[in-house]
């Protein structure tokens, strides 16, 4: 009976000792997970700032594609056409590096609302701030009516 009482307190503790051991063991992999959660979204949120960041520096010092003298290219704007539109124009004229950054550009600057239809001669050797001011007919001698 003794004997009985003896062991079955050894199984008992020998259970407790598994379950302590089982939930020491689940505490370290939740820190480990834990921690590589922290690190993997330290690194997506220094690579998404990473990116911002250069697509913003981009947006304000965009250099022009060539350098003078450049190339002439021939442009014909639509009335009601979107920034981006324009900006897949001007990429596909290969005058912009990206149509989405121009669009981006010309949504951010004081030109977003005043770019005029026409045909334009345009050079690749222009900047897209050269380019939105061509395009808003405020250099007048670059547009042919």
């Amino acid at each position: 009976m003794i004997w009985d009482l003896i062991l079955c307190n050894r199984q008992d503790q020998s259970k407790g000792n598994e379950m302590r051991n089982s939930k020491v063991v689940w505490n370290i992999l939740n820190v480990a997970l834990s921690i590589l959660l922290a690190v993997l979204l330290a690194f997506v949120l220094l690579k998404a700032g990473e990116v911002a960041y250069d697509l913003g520096y981009r947006v304000f010092t965009e250099p022009a594609l060539e350098e003078t003298p450049g190339q002439d290219m021939s442009v014909v704007l639509t009335e009601g056409m979107s920034a981006l539109e324009l900006g897949s124009l001007l990429e596909e004229k290969r005058l912009v590096d990206s149509g989405l950054l121009f669009a981006i550009q010309l949504e951010l600057s004081e030109y977003h609302d005043k770019i005029k239809a026409g045909k334009y001669t345009l050079n690749t050797s222009k900047n897209a701030q050269e380019l939105m001011q061509i395009l808003a007919g405020e250099e007048a001698e670059e547009k042919e009516e």
